[in-house]
């Protein structure tokens, strides 16, 4: 059963990565699958931290690169739930890119993965409710949903 309500706070997390040679390709430029395994991660902590248990990814359905990351540059990943369904939920990740001499960031890529909560059998199990108390959680939530009616509407 389902326990007590979160918020998108207690999901959030920050992580770092910098770009070491063997993550990046002949342009000096982070590889696009590298960041996608980089944001897998992020995002698993932030769904488990709200499901309170094992969560399984089920889709990394938009990934948006807006500009490349050079190698030496100082990964930001910023996670959370940006809504609860009933046995999973959707997470928003922002990548930025820090350069390590001024320390100024830029935003760098958006993506929004999908995980399913599983109980000790591996079947996905019901999960805590998301409720989002200011604007921006709730503009968040929102379009988290429109995004689940396209996924759905496109199986």
């Amino acid at each position: 059963m389902p326990s007590t309500p979160a918020t998108p706070g207690c999901s959030r997390v920050e992580m770092t990565q910098i770009v070491l040679p063997q993550f990046a390709n002949a342009l000096g430029n982070v590889f696009g699958g590298q960041v996608v395994s980089w944001i897998d991660i992020c995002a698993a902590v932030a769904a488990q931290r709200h499901c309170r248990g094992v969560v399984v990814t089920v889709s990394i359905d938009a990934v948006h690169f807006r500009l490349p990351i050079r190698l030496g540059d100082v990964v930001v990943l910023k996670a959370q739930v940006n809504e609860a369904f009933r046995t999973s939920v959707e997470c928003g990740v922002r990548v930025e890119s820090e350069s390590p001499e001024s320390g100024e960031r830029t935003h760098a890529i958006t993506a929004y993965a999908t995980f399913v909560a599983l109980d000790a059998e591996g079947r996905p199990r019901p999960i805590p409710p998301l409720v989002a108390a200011t604007e921006e959680e709730k503009r968040r939530q929102a379009e988290a949903r429109e995004r689940r009616a396209r996924r759905l509407e496109a199986r």
